[in-house]
């Protein structure tokens, strides 16, 4: 498997600091580890990425496409080497983290069409009579350096998009990776230096919360953006400097419903998917599918069955279809959550009860579970999925709309006016019909209302949250 190169300068060689273990979730095993920085280096990047915003500023366009097309293709390159890179630091079975390489390849090569194409909207100046006799026009200029601060469940996707997308802006950036998957982000940095990118255009850092919160605060950036727990990204906003912009991506409960009239095979098989992908350490994982009565049963024997025969493994296997969850704390967490529900009431259609290891849990599925539950009002982000049934849809609105966190929902019904019905009234900022909730294309606009995040992700979208409009207007000639 890959093994970072010798640190250069800027990658903080020299003095001796802290490291942070990294641990592969599949069996404990040190994988290594790296450096984390300090207050003294917070100062020396501030440094740096200025003097990387001023070569961006000099970059052509084209050239900036070239590195993204250039990472797209090494990305491809050592698929294999990355899948398995993946599925040993992060703990995503094997399958799905080759899915996750394509996507890594596409989002960078999507970034470098953008690159080459970025526009600016016209203004409409002769609406006033006093636009009379002048030209007007916009030009559309990368907001300064970037922070972007990573989560561990794409390691290699979610720095696609941030890092590729300030990088398509004309922007330097400063990306740090989660520090329990910080070797995809490694494999990045080695990678963009290969193909030429200057090293203060694009720099790594490994880091704790104090010196996330020094480099935050720092008005060097010019816009930060954080993938994450809710909790931290929120707290971490009153941190800013004043002028910074931010874009928080946070997670959800990712409701899905179910009607009588749907394909119910599709739905058990979208739903699965939705339910269980990486262990259901997503932030638009399905937590709550509402089932209408009249297929209840015919709905949940199915579910279940399907879930139950879902191999829970090493995610460096090719069978295996859940992971690692990625801290053993995690586990003890969702297990505590489903014991307070259980005695509660709820009843458990299926829990795993084998020895799956110390971070290894599979799947689970509950039943009237009290709305009072943590289970039910906060984000699992664990292999757990909640059913209800439905007659009448008005009270689970209003249940929905009244929950802080608004994302990505579902629906699975071949009548429009239900799906018309769920479009308007479900509090999502994507609702996906006939497909479970965690289908995404990097192309589309993505991210959540409330406490589920900040800003618009997806990458024309991050671009132009990255670049700021200038307006020109032309008198006397």
């Amino acid at each position: 498997m890959w093994k970072p190169q010798a640190h250069t300068p800027l990658r903080w060689s020299g003095d001796k600091r802290l490291t942070i273990p990294t641990l592969s979730p599949n069996d404990g095993q040190l994988l290594g580890t790296v450096e984390q920085i300090t207050s003294q280096d917070v100062k020396f990047i501030t440094t740096e990425i200025l003097k990387g915003q001023k070569i961006q500023s000099t970059t052509a366009p084209h050239q900036r496409s070239m590195w993204l097309t250039s990472i797209s293709k090494k990305i491809i390159e050592n698929k294999e080497m990355l899948s398995l890179l993946i599925a040993t630091e992060g703990g995503k079975p094997i399958k799905d983290a080759r899915v996750e390489v394509e996507r890594a390849a596409l989002t960078f090569s999507l970034c470098a069409e953008a690159a080459r194409s970025l526009t600016s909207p016209p203004t409409a100046i002769h609406q006033a009579a006093s636009g009379d006799g002048k030209i007007s026009f916009t030009l559309r200029e990368p907001i300064g350096p970037v922070l972007a601060l990573s989560a561990f469940n794409h390691p290699l996707n979610l720095l696609a998009h941030q890092v590729g997308s300030a990088l398509a802006a004309g922007c330097s950036v400063v990306f740090k990776p989660s520090p329990t998957t910080p070797y995809c982000g490694e494999w990045l940095a080695d990678t963009l230096q290969e193909i030429g990118v200057p090293l203060n255009v694009a720099m790594i850092c490994h880091a704790e919360v104090p010196q996330i919160e020094e480099l935050i605060a720092n008005p060097t950036f010019a816009y930060v953006s954080f993938i994450g727990a809710a909790k931290i990204g929120w707290s971490l906003r009153s941190k800013l400097a004043p002028g910074t912009r931010l874009a928080l991506e946070h997670g959800g409960q990712a409701p899905a419903i179910v009607w009588d009239d749907a394909d119910i095979d599709r739905a058990v098989n979208c739903l699965i998917k939705g339910s269980f992908y990486h262990a259901g350490q997503v932030c638009i994982s399905t937590q709550k599918i509402f089932v209408h009565q009249k297929i209840w049963e015919k709905f949940t024997t199915a579910f279940v069955l399907k879930a139950k025969n879902l191999k829970v493994m090493d995610a460096r296997k090719d069978e295996s279809d859940i992971g690692p969850l990625i801290r053993e704390s995690e586990k003890k967490r969702i297990l505590s959550w489903i014991e307070e529900a259980k005695k509660s009431g709820a009843k458990v259609l299926l829990e795993d009860s084998k020895d799956l290891g110390a971070n290894f849990l599979g799947a689970t599925i509950l039943s009237h579970v009290s709305h009072e539950n943590k289970i039910w009002k906060e984000e699992v982000f664990g292999p757990v999925v909640c059913l209800e049934s439905f007659e009448n849809l008005d009270s689970i609105y209003e249940d929905l709309s009244n929950n802080p966190y608004h994302f990505e929902a579902a629906v699975f019904t071949q009548n429009l006016n239900h799906s018309l019905e769920a479009i308007k009234k479900l509090p999502a900022m994507t609702v996906v019909v006939n497909d479970h909730t965690a289908w995404r294309v990097d192309a589309m606009p993505f991210g959540g209302h409330k406490l589920s995040g900040l800003g618009m992700g997806g990458v024309q979208w991050a671009i132009e949250e990255q670049t700021r409009l200038k307006q020109v207007i032309l008198h006397g000639f």
